[in-house]
């Protein structure tokens, strides 16, 4: 399906101009989405960044960029000021802001309008009402709109919502009243643990919105998160697109989302279209939004408002694929005072579409997010496949932002066909260089559950323990192991047969004869709990590798694609080139199952292992608590020399918008080694737990 729309000229019908030119505030995918609409009308594309992002592909694709800060967003993305100045330097008239960021930030939209900027969204009054969940949920309940049991009222403290909620029904949901995105909101399922969930709540949501305002509301069991694309303009219409089933969640953030719902019969899909239409009209609303819902599975004519996103949602392609109607240009039209040329009537759905997110992050580590840099990437194409991104090869993928680097969206005549267009396309997307989620999209995606619409937004939290953990195969390891023997990074030679030093040569020459090399080929496990995956490899005459060339003629792309033929059977796999150390060589390798880093090591790397196997096992493992990423320190809950029990809280890190809170492995004398607001790396130690005898020492922050 397209998403273009006749009208592609930078003036309607009656000569009224669009803008000139467009400062796209943000980042990433979305803002190559936008800027590719941009260029489609014919209006100027102006792009911000940040340091780190001075080489990315949103402001490659700009006609023109201005830097707003380093790489932090509050420094950076989210200085109002500074995306301000950026309007005026690059001559923009009109503001997007994509979503996230300071797309539903108020104080931005009054700023563009004292400067002078169409800001291209909602005006004051909805961003005020809608922005924030407590009045946004007594707002709506004026209108009869249902809502689920919960307290809302605003200025609460700690003490009154704890006392608010006496009697109300196991688990609770706390959300930050300034939120969006799922970010910050934590379940509850017991009265004792309100206190401290409440405490990490307002954390989370000064650091993520300078708000710590929470409501609290019940957790309905078992329920599907629906949501209705509204268009409304300044003349008064108002027109929804349908709905979107969000179900597919992880820690309350949406991983697969497709329309339209397969829950929902055509009575209560009109009904749902029309309370969003109604809510919309209550603010007077401009722009494109999105009301959110939450329906029962086991009563699904039954709906209950959540909240108004006044933006953009990343899953709108999903919407576009099934109307045909491009929802930024209906937003830039709308905030250039144009009369919507849709009308409900108009508005039809035809076939099924369906989204896929993909983060960097590993699930099987319980989604931790991981950083790296893009060495080879291919992004699939097809009929029916699109593909919204913001990665390129060289892309930086570090903890200063959201994790998302991709969309995959595929549409189908059917909802079968387009789940399983999108499998297949998952199954084509090779992101090497960063762990990331696709094996566990392509798990998902093909769950029968899922393809039968099963489903609710508990669904993947009850998977994550029964999952397979995707690993390599001994067909991988072969073809890693000739691979890296046999070639570089740009398919030369690059260990010839008699290099090395004497006794390690890789053609497997001894004194003795010549016999077939031996290698190992290593994978560890990013969750840490599971033994590592070895496999031998005999680089005999059994099979044999063929390289097919580059991955792709990107400036910097390191990836090889190659075929591995055994037995007169022919596998492909992509290949790029890591580290290289006394411990082995590093490769990321893809294939249809697998994406990942291994470790390939030859008899040198193998000894010198062993060797440091056995020097450790001299020593007493120091119980250490390490950052399992790049973070930053937002509470540390003991102090050196306090008494502490196995699964007691640590330390607490925060990272690309989520907290990790570390606990004690064992009981004994903690020693913190850290301190609130400071910087780690992966693997610092953050501190230590000790037995009585080991107490005695000074504090590392002393020593």
């Amino acid at each position: 399906m397209s998403t273009d729309t006749t009208d592609t000229t930078t003036e309607d019908a009656a000569g009224t101009a669009l803008f000139s030119t467009v400062l796209v505030a943000n980042r990433g995918e979305i803002a190559c989405r936008v800027i590719a609409t941009l260029r489609r009308l014919g209006i100027t594309a102006a792009a911000l960044h940040s340091e780190a992002d001075a080489e990315a592909k949103h402001v490659r694709m700009a006609d023109l960029s201005v830097c707003v800060g380093p790489a932090a967003a509050a420094e950076s993305y989210l200085d109002v000021d500074a995306v301000i100045d950026a309007a005026r330097r690059t001559g923009a008239d009109a503001v997007h802001p994509g979503y996230g960021f300071l797309s539903e930030n108020v104080e931005f939209a009054r700023a563009c309008r004292n400067a002078g900027l169409v800001f291209i969204g909602p005006d004051e009054h909805a961003l005020e009402v809608m922005g924030d969940k407590i009045r946004s949920k007594n707002h709506v309940a004026e209108a009869g709109v249902p809502m689920a049991e919960g307290v809302s009222e605003p200025n609460l403290d700690d003490e009154s919502l704890i006392a608010a909620v006496e009697g109300m029904t196991y688990p609770l949901l706390i959300k930050p009243s300034a939120g969006g995105g799922g970010k910050g909101m934590h379940v509850v399922e017991r009265p004792e643990d309100l206190p401290e969930t409440l405490k990490t709540a307002r954390r989370v949501a000064t650091s993520s919105f300078g708000d710590d305002s929470l409501l609290i509301e019940q957790l309905i069991r078992s329920p599907r998160h629906i949501e209705v694309q509204v268009l409304a303009d300044a003349h008064g219409s108002v027109v929804h697109l349908g709905e979107r089933e969000c179900s597919l969640q992880r820690r309350h953030q949406k991983v697969v989302e497709e329309a339209p719902s397969s829950l929902l019969d055509e009575a209560t899909r009109e009904r749902i279209g029309a309370a969003a239409c109604e809510t919309a009209r209550s603010v007077d609303y401009r722009g494109a939004g999105t009301v959110e819902f939450l329906v029962s599975d086991e009563d699904p004519e039954r709906f209950y408002f959540m909240e108004m996103n006044t933006r953009l949602q990343v899953e709108h392609p999903v919407t576009e694929q099934v109307t045909g109607v491009d929802l930024v240009e209906q937003q830039i039209r709308i905030a250039a005072g144009l009369p919507m040329t849709l009308s409900q009537h108009q508005v039809t759905l035809t076939g099924h579409s369906v989204e896929a997110r993909v983060y960097s992050e590993v699930p099987e580590a319980g989604f931790l997010p991981s950083t790296g840099t893009v060495s080879a990437l291919h992004e699939p194409v097809g009929e029916g496949v699109r593909v919204d991104s913001g990665l390129r090869v060289g892309t930086v993928i570090g903890t200063d932002y959201d994790p998302m680097l991709a969309k995959v969206i595929t549409w189908g005549e059917d909802r079968e066909q387009a789940f399983a267009r999108l499998h297949r396309a998952l199954g084509e997307t090779v992101v090497l260089g960063v762990e990331t989620n696709l094996s566990f999209l392509r798990t998902l995606t093909a769950d029968p559950d899922v393809r039968a619409g099963r489903m609710d937004t508990t669904m993947i939290d009850r998977m994550v323990p029964r999952l397979p953990t995707p690993s390599p195969d001994e067909r991988l390891a072969e073809a890693a192991a000739r691979w890296v023997f046999s070639t570089d990074a740009s398919g030369t030679q690059s260990r010839s047969a008699g290099s090395g030093p004497t006794g390690w040569r890789h053609d497997g020459w001894r004194p003795g004869g010549t016999a077939a090399p031996s290698h190992l080929m290593r994978w560890l496990p990013a969750s840490g709990e599971e033994p590592p995956v070895t496999y031998s490899v005999t680089l005999d005459g059994s099979a044999r590798l063929d390289d097919l060339g580059p991955l792709s003629t990107a400036p910097g792309d390191v990836g090889r694609r190659v075929l591995l033929s055994i037995d007169g059977v022919s596998v492909p796999f992509v290949f790029a080139r890591g580290a290289e150390g006394p411990e082995g060589v590093e490769v990321w390798a893809w294939s249809s199952g697998f994406s990942g880093m291994v470790t390939v090591l030859d008899r040198r790397a193998q000894t010198l292992g062993r060797l440091a196997q056995l020097e450790a096992e001299q020593v007493t493992a120091a119980p250490e608590v390490t950052a399992p990423l790049p973070g930053t320190v937002v509470a540390v809950e003991a102090s050196s020399g306090d008494a502490v029990g196995a699964g007691d809280g640590l330390v607490t890190i925060e990272a690309m918008k989520m907290e990790h809170r570390l606990t004690a492995p064992m009981d004994g004398v903690a020693r913190i080694s850290v301190d609130v607001g400071e910087t780690v790396t992966r693997g610092q130690v953050l501190a230590a737990v000790e037995t009585s005898d080991e107490a005695d020492g000074p504090d590392e922050r002393e020593a």
